[in-house]
């Protein structure tokens, strides 16, 4: 069985235990109906109307369920989606997938669907077949300003991380940056750091420092592993701030770069190295934390 059957199986059921018995009959009725006469129009019509039958409440997970998603696709989260996004891409995987046809109708929803049909379609990237075809529509995805679009892309998917060139993966997490959006939240992030991101990060940084504009703490993540004179400097800034969640920032990039320098900076910080240690301190808190505090 192909992971898109496997995916739209685990979908339908997941769908199965909380999704009212008329919306599930109308999906299955959708799903023949595709099987038999897959006639564009009428897919355009069903992936539009799912809106009726389905709602936007997220899918109830079980730790078992999440288990299950992770073994399909590597990194696959539907614990972030909603019954509507799983309905609708439930559709997409029950299109027959001959690729000239299916690319073409898939790219056509992608231009004329609205924001929660691009919503469902950009976060199921990862379940999508042919997804090399796919890499040029997910980067031009990431040009959105409208935050539930970019989001379904940037965040808690695997398609990004695995696929985007490196420009194109520092643009999404400048993009993230510049929108204030979770970076803990960006999977595989430590693992495709790289010296360029690092650059723009600390340029990005001194860009709103000379706006008189604070700097999202989560940033200096990405200058962990490439520590030089330029962002020590900008650590030892950090670490002056007023806002006490973009100290603890400092400390822990300080504290992870493993330098000497870094290490003799740390000696008056006593307190936050020992909650880093035990964990009070991290990012994916600190990025919550920042998250809160902008609601």
């Amino acid at each position: 069985m192909s992971v898109q059957m496997e995916s739209k199986a685990f979908l339908l059921e997941v769908l199965g235990r909380s999704a009212a018995q008329k919306s599930l009959s109308w999906l299955q009725g959708q799903m023949e109906k595709l099987a038999t006469e897959p006639v564009p129009a009428k897919f355009f019509l069903a992936f539009s109307q799912a809106s009726r039958h389905f709602k936007k409440e997220a899918l109830a997970l079980s730790d078992a369920d999440k288990a299950k998603a992770a073994s399909l696709v590597e990194g696959f989260e539907p614990a972030f989606w909603n019954e509507l996004q799983a309905a609708r891409t439930v559709l997409l995987l029950s299109y027959p997938q001959e690729k000239a046809k299916w690319l073409e109708v898939v790219n056509q929803l992608f231009e004329t669907g609205d924001m929660y049909e691009q919503q469902a379609l950009y976060a199921a990237l990862p379940l999508m077949p042919f997804p090399e075809d796919l890499l040029a529509r997910a980067i031009d995805g990431c040009r959105t300003n409208m935050t539930l679009i970019f989001d379904a892309i940037a965040l808690n998917n695997p398609f990004p991380p695995r696929y985007f060139p490196e420009a194109n993966w520092n643009q999404l997490v400048l993009k993230s940056i510049f929108m204030q959006r979770p970076l803990y939240r960006i999977q595989k992030l430590d693992e495709r750091r790289n010296p360029a991101l690092a650059d723009i990060a600390s340029d990005f940084a001194h860009e709103r420092w000379a706006a008189g504009r604070p700097v999202m703490p989560e940033l200096w993540r990405l200058v962990v592993p490439y520590l030089n004179d330029r962002f020590f400097a900008d650590l030892k800034k950090v670490l002056k701030s007023d806002d006490q969640m973009e100290v603890e920032a400092g400390i822990l990039a300080l504290y992870q770069c493993q330098s000497e320098a870094a290490k003799q900076l740390l000696q008056s910080r006593s307190e936050e190295v020992m909650a880093i240690e035990y964990g009070e301190i991290t990012w994916e808190k600190l990025g919550a934390d920042f998250q809160e505090k902008r609601a």
